[in-house]
């Protein structure tokens, strides 16, 4: 069996996973710092390698969590956070800056220091954390590339269709003269630097229309950043792009729905989830591809880049149109690799550790069909201030239109729990999805389910239109 078919089989593809495994195979594996629920998969993978486990715990999360017996988990508290963006920053900060009890469990978990630490992408893997080597996350140069205002030359140096953009600093008289010349007929957007970290899930992200819009804009940027990218607002679908580069070449993966949400009254984006369900026009498919491959190459030459990475944007009337690079693992390179997230897992430390995988472009392309099989994504809620109180799930039905509490099993269950931030929620399971859904649509639903149960604010928000696929007739 050629290889470039070998890993569409699930059992020569365990063989390779296993091989890409060997930095975890037999040595102690540290976990985190992160969300707990979040690392049961890794917990349970790099067990089966025969390694112990200890899990840096910053909260319980929503789903399940490890059993007491498959590792040590030590808790420690996250600093304050008021976005996500907040709380991502603070991982790195977090892993270095270790309190006490959790480097004293750390050096008795691994007295000998033959462990490795395997972590989030916004951990950097720079330099060691305890003595330890770091994987799963990124070199610092790799995440300083999703500043949002170096996007737009990746772009023309990739040769790739982009939207009009002006770059301007956080002044009032600046931004307005570059608002005006650059707004369509939805108005612009605006989008601030990485001045002070990565941001990202929408966070930094404005919808501009009026001069009221302008001045609480301008407001919420001018203590956060020095810089904004100036755009006019992009009317589609939002999607975004994956693929994957190695020394021979980027392989394409296929497209993802991202659940942007407005409100129009406010002029506010709200981050939901994202999705396989959807599928673009086959044209429009395959120029997404070409997309990623062309900024992949340009990343390996230019950067010396090797791994995951995505490009997110809106596919418009007049095509895919990109907004921002994300250099790592991201929500939507993991929700594509949903078909076996074991192999991407390990294959994503391998690259990132330097080590040549010994797979080829046409190796993971053969893997999109699967993607395409097994579609993949969940409706979530990232509510900021509001609590829950705790960790909880229970069944919801889907009468098509909105949700509801349900006293009996339905397929669709509702989870949710407390973050540093506020509160988290997803339907997983969710058999109201199935190919050719928005998952918009859904997660529309979902947040003013949440709204009503636990009193978030997300309010009236709406799903963009689809102006090239087989929604578009219906909304023009």
């Amino acid at each position: 069996m050629e290889l470039s078919d070998r890993l569409t089989d699930p059992a020569a593809r365990a063989e390779v996973t296993g091989r890409l495994a060997a930095l975890f195979a037999g040595r102690p594996v540290i976990i985190g710092p992160g969300v707990l629920a979040g690392f049961t998969p890794v917990v349970e993978w790099v067990r089966e390698l025969g390694s112990p486990v200890l899990v840096v715990s910053t909260t319980r999360g929503a789903g399940r969590v490890p059993a007491e017996d498959e590792c040590v988990v030590v808790e420690v508290a996250p600093p304050a956070a008021a976005s996500v963006t907040d709380e991502l920053r603070a991982h790195d900060r977090l892993a270095r800056r270790l309190p006490p009890h959790a480097v004293a469990a750390v050096e008795a978990f691994d007295p000998d220091r033959r462990g490795v630490w395997y972590t989030s992408p916004f951990v950097t893997t720079d330099e060691p954390i305890l003595g330890r080597p770091v994987t799963g996350g990124r070199p610092a140069s790799f995440l300083a590339l999703e500043d949002k205002m170096l996007a737009d030359d990746i772009w023309a140096a990739a040769d790739v269709a982009c939207a009009p953009y002006l770059i301007v600093p956080v002044e009032e008289r600046a931004l307005a003269e570059a608002t005006e010349q650059v707004a369509g007929p939805l108005g612009a957007v605006w989008s601030g630097d990485a001045r002070d970290g990565f941001n990202g899930g929408g966070n930094y992200v404005r919808w501009v229309v009026d001069r009221r819009d302008q001045a609480a804009a301008r407001a919420f940027f001018l203590p956060r950043c020095d810089r904004i990218r100036v755009m006019p607002f992009l009317d589609g679908v939002p999607c975004s792009i994956h693929g994957f580069v190695l020394d021979t070449g980027t392989a394409a993966f296929r497209p993802v729905e991202i659940a942007m949400l407005r409100e129009p009254a406010t002029r506010r984006f709200v981050y939901g989830g994202l999705g396989t369900f959807w599928d673009p026009p086959a044209a429009d498919r395959e120029e997404m591809r070409d997309v990623v491959r062309r900024v992949g190459a340009h990343l390996r030459k230019a950067h010396g880049y090797r791994g995951a990475f995505g490009i997110d944007g809106v596919l418009t009337a007049d095509g895919f149109r990109p907004t921002e690079l994300n250099t790592r693992m991201s929500a939507g390179a993991t929700t594509v690799a949903e078909v076996d997230r074991r192999f991407f897992s390990f294959l994503q430390a391998t690259v990132v550790a330097g080590v040549d995988p010994d797979l080829g472009v046409d190796d993971l392309e053969s893997l999109v069909g699967l993607m395409d099989a097994q579609r993949a994504g969940k409706a979530v809620a990232v509510a900021e201030g509001p609590k829950v109180g705790g960790d909880f799930s229970f069944p919801v039905t889907w009468d098509g239109r909105s949700f509801t509490r349900s006293t009996v099993e339905t397929g669709n269950t509702l989870v949710v729990a407390d973050t540093a931030a506020g509160f988290f929620a997803k339907v997983d399971p969710c058999v109201a999805l199935a190919p050719g859904e928005r998952l918009a649509d859904l997660n529309v639903a979902l947040l003013a389910f949440v709204d009503r149960e636990y009193g978030s604010d997300f309010g009236a928000l709406e799903a963009a239109p689809d102006l090239r696929g087989a929604g578009a007739a219906a909304a023009q």
